[in-house]
C-alpha cells in the first residue's frame, strides 16, 4: 500500500507550477491569469475528444474563477498589479506593488514560469528586458527549468514584405520571423523579442519564448470595446470605419491566447517564436460592421484615416492595430497544440458568444420598460426621462404597429405577373406570414417586456391637464378637443376592470407598477419618475463617460464650494450674533452694576446722617478745640496729649 501512495504524493508535487503574469488587473494579463487559474498542470498534453469539445461548446467560455475556488493541481498565479488600489484577484495567489527590482528578482526566483505580456502597457517592455536578463544571470541558481514568455505583438510583423510579390495573399507564418519587419511606433518590442529569444539558448536550465498575437477580443472588449460601447449607446447613426476598411487585421480571442501559453508552458516546444492568431481572414470594415449589426444601429460610415485621430478612446497603439494590414497564419499552433478553442473561425463567426460575454463581463443587462396608460397621462414625457437616466432607446408604439403594417401589407400584396390558379395557395401562404409574423410581435412583447408601468388619472383631471396646454403643442396632434375625449373614451372602453392589457402581463408574472399620476399632483411628473426610477432599481449600463464624470466632479465641487461658503456665512453670522449678544450682556451687567452702586451710596448716605448729626453736635467742637490747642502746645506726643485734653473737657462731665 506504501508503494503505491508515495508515487501519487510526489506527482502531486511536482505538477503544480507558479506563474507570475505582469499587470494582472489589465484586460489582457487578467483574462489570462483566470484561464491558467483554472487549467490542471499538463492538462494540454492529453488530446481533446469529441464528447470534451461539445462539453465546452455547452458550457460558457468564460472560466468561471471567481465563484469557484481553484481546483486542485491547477497554476498558481502571482503577479503585480497596475494600480495600487486594484480590487483583490480572487485568481490570484499573490498580487504586488510598487517592488524594487531586487524584491521583484526574488519574487520571480520563486516562481516557474514568468509572462511578460507587453501588448497593452509598452513601459512594461523595458521591465520585460530587465526580467529575462536577470533570470538568465541567476541560472546557475535555479532548481529546476524555469520558461520565460513574452507575449508581444504582431504588430512587429507590420511592415514585413510579402512572401511573393507576385501573390500578397500567402500569409506568414512562425517560420518567416527573421523576416518579420516592425511598424516605427513598436521598436521597443521587437527589440525585447530578440532579447528574449537571445537568452533563451540554455534549454534545459531556461526556456524562453515569444508568442506575437493578433488582435485582441473577447471577455471585456480588449481593443474593440468603444466599437462595443458605441455601437451599444446607441448615440451615432453609423459605426466609423477609418479608410476604405479593407485592411486585414490578425486578431485571437483572449482565452484563445491564453490556451496558446498553456501548450506553451506544458509542451515546451522546440520552436521558440510563436505566432497566435485565428484563422479568420476578416477586414476592419467586416468587424465594425459586424458590431453595428448585432448591437448597434446596423450601419457603418467610412471617414478618412486622418479623423481616427480625433477619437479620443483610440490611443496611438488601438490605432495602429486597427489599420494594420497583414496575413498570418499559426502553423505550428494549429498542428501541434491541443486548444480547446472558444473562437477559432474568428470574430464575426463567433459574435453571438463573444456579445454574450461582453455583456456579462461588463454587467451589461439593458433595462427593458413598457409604459402604458391612457392620451396626457405622460406616458412619451415619463419615457423620455426614463430613457436619458438609465440611457435606453425610446421605441413608440406607433412606429412599431406602422412597421407590423407595413410588413403585412408587404405580404399579402398580389404579386404581379400571378396566375390565377395560384391565387388560393397563395393566399393560404399569405395568412400563415402573416400569423407568423403576429406570433413574433406577441413572442417579442413576452422577451422584451421587464417592467411595465401602468399610469392613470381621472377623466376630470386627463381633461384639465389638456386645457392647459400650450396651443402650440396642440395643434397638429390628437390632444385637439374632439380626438381627445374620442381617444379617452375608447380607452376607457377597451380597458375596463375585467377586461385589460395588464391581465395579459399579469399571467406572465410580469405585475405593472400602478400610479395615479393625478393624486401626485405634479405637471412635469418629476414625482412618478422618481417613485418608478426607485421601483426599477439602479441603471444596469455603462458609467459615465469622461466628460459626464468631469460635469459631474464640477457639480460637486461647485456645491461643496456653495456649501463651505454657506457654512462659513453661517458661521460668520453666528458669531457675530455671539459678540453682539455678548456686548448686549456686557452692556447690562454695566449698567445693572451702576445702578448698584448708585442704591449702595445712597443708602449709606442715608444710613451716615445720624452719626454726622452726634459727631458734629457733641465731639467735633471740643475735638478741634483740643486740635488747635495741640498746635499751640506742640507736646512730644500729640495723641497722648489730645486724649488727656478730650477727658479733661468732655462736657459730660463737667
Amino acid at each position: 500500500m506504501a508503494e503505491e501512495e508515495v508515487p501519487a504524493s510526489v506527482e502531486k508535487v511536482v505538477r503544480i507550477q507558479r506563474v507570475f503574469i505582469n499587470l494582472l488587473d489589465t484586460y489582457s494579463s487578467g483574462n489570462i491569469g483566470k484561464f491558467l487559474s483554472n487549467c490542471v498542470v499538463g492538462a494540454s498534453l492529453e488530446e481533446i475528444t469529441d464528447e470534451e469539445e461539445e462539453e465546452d461548446e455547452n458550457k460558457s467560455a468564460a472560466p468561471e474563477a471567481a465563484s469557484a475556488k481553484l481546483k486542485e493541481g491547477t497554476f498558481q498565479i502571482v503577479g503585480t498589479l497596475a494600480k495600487s488600489e486594484s480590487i483583490r484577484l480572487e485568481f490570484a495567489v499573490e498580487t504586488y506593488s510598487a517592488l524594487s527590482r531586487e524584491e521583484l528578482l526574488m519574487r520571480l526566483m520563486e516562481c516557474d514560469v514568468v509572462i511578460y505580456n507587453i501588448t497593452e502597457c509598452p513601459q512594461q517592455v523595458e521591465e520585460a528586458i530587465w526580467a529575462v536578463s536577470a533570470l538568465n544571470e541567476e541560472i546557475s541558481h535555479f532548481e529546476k527549468r524555469k520558461v520565460f514568455v513574452l507575449i508581444s505583438t504582431v504588430m512587429t510583423w507590420a511592415r514585413s514584405k510579402p512572401l511573393d510579390p507576385d501573390d500578397s495573399e500567402i500569409p506568414f507564418t512562425e517560420e518567416d520571423y527573421r523576416r518579420r519587419k516592425h511598424h516605427p511606433n513598436f521598436l521597443d518590442h521587437i527589440n525585447a523579442e530578440k532579447m528574449v529569444l537571445k537568452f533563451g539558448k540554455n534549454v534545459r536550465k531556461f526556456a524562453t519564448y515569444v508568442v506575437a498575437a493578433g488582435l485582441q477580443y473577447g471577455m471585456e472588449g480588449g481593443l474593440l470595446h468603444t466599437f462595443f460601447k458605441t455601437a451599444w449607446l446607441g448615440e451615432v447613426p453609423a459605426l466609423s470605419v477609418f479608410g476604405d476598411g479593407s485592411n486585414i487585421i490578425p486578431a485571437i480571442h483572449v482565452l484563445d491566447l491564453a490556451g496558446v501559453i498553456q501548450n506553451v508552458i506544458d509542451h515546451v516546444p522546440k520552436v521558440h517564436y510563436l505566432v497566435a492568431v485565428d484563422e479568420s481572414v476578416q477586414t476592419l470594415e467586416d468587424v465594425v460592421k459586424c458590431i453595428s449589426k448585432n448591437t448597434g444601429p446596423g450601419k457603418i460610415q467610412k471617414l478618412p484615416r486622418e479623423n481616427a485621430f480625433l477619437t479620443k478612446d483610440l490611443t496611438q497603439e488601438c490605432l495602429d492595430h486597427l489599420l494594420v494590414n497583414l496575413r498570418m497564419e499559426a502553423l505550428f499552433v494549429k498542428e501541434n497544440f491541443n486548444i480547446r478553442w472558444v473562437a477559432q473561425t474568428g470574430f464575426v463567426e463567433n459574435i453571438n458568444n463573444i456579445l454574450k460575454e461582453y455583456k456579462q463581463s461588463r454587467g451589461l443587462l439593458p433595462i427593458k420598460i413598457c409604459i402604458l396608460g391612457p392620451p396626457a397621462v405622460g406616458k412619451s414625457s415619463i419615457a423620455v426621462e426614463l430613457c436619458k437616466y438609465y440611457k435606453l432607446h425610446h421605441i413608440k408604439l406607433k412606429d412599431v404597429i406602422s412597421e407590423a403594417i407595413a410588413k403585412l401589407e408587404a405580404i399579402v400584396a398580389p404579386q404581379e405577373g400571378g396566375e390565377e390558379e395560384g391565387e388560393e395557395e397563395e393566399e393560404e401562404e399569405n395568412v400563415e406570414d402573416a400569423q407568423e409574423l403576429l406570433d413574433g410581435i406577441k413572442e417579442s412583447m413576452e422577451q422584451n417586456a421587464e417592467f411595465v408601468c401602468a399610469l392613470d388619472a381621472s377623466d376630470e383631471f386627463l381633461k384639465e391637464r389638456v386645457m392647459n396646454l400650450p396651443e402650440s403643442l396642440v395643434a397638429g396632434t390628437h390632444y385637439t378637443q374632439d380626438r381627445f375625449l374620442r381617444a379617452l373614451s375608447n380607452y376607457r372602453d377597451i380597458n375596463t376592470d375585467d377586461e385589460t392589457v395588464f391581465n395579459y402581463f399579469d399571467e406572465l408574472e410580469i405585475h405593472p407598477i400602478h400610479i395615479d399620476v393625478g393624486k401626485l399632483e405634479d405637471a412635469q411628473n418629476r414625482l412618478a419618475i422618481k417613485q418608478l426610477i426607485k421601483e426599477i432599481g439602479e441603471p444596469r449600463n455603462y458609467g459615465l463617460t469622461d466628460e459626464e464624470k468631469a460635469e459631474e466632479e464640477r457639480r460637486a465641487a461647485e456645491g461643496r464650494l456653495a456649501r463651505e461658503a454657506a457654512e462659513e456665512a453661517e458661521r460668520e453670522h453666528n458669531e457675530a450674533v455671539e459678540m453682539a449678544e455678548k456686548i448686549a450682556r456686557w452692556e447690562e451687567w454695566n449698567k445693572r452694576l451702576e445702578e448698584v452702586k448708585r442704591e449702595e451710596r445712597e443708602l449709606l448716605e442715608a444710613q451716615s446722617i445720624p452719626l454726622r448729626n452726634y459727631l458734629m453736635t457733641y465731639v467735633m467742637p471740643t475735638l478741634m478745640q483740643g486740635v488747635n490747642e495741640c498746635c499751640k502746645v506742640r507736646p512730644e506726643d500729640p495723641v497722648d496729649f489730645l486724649a488727656e485734653y478730650l477727658f479733661k473737657h468732655n462736657p459730660e462731665t463737667q
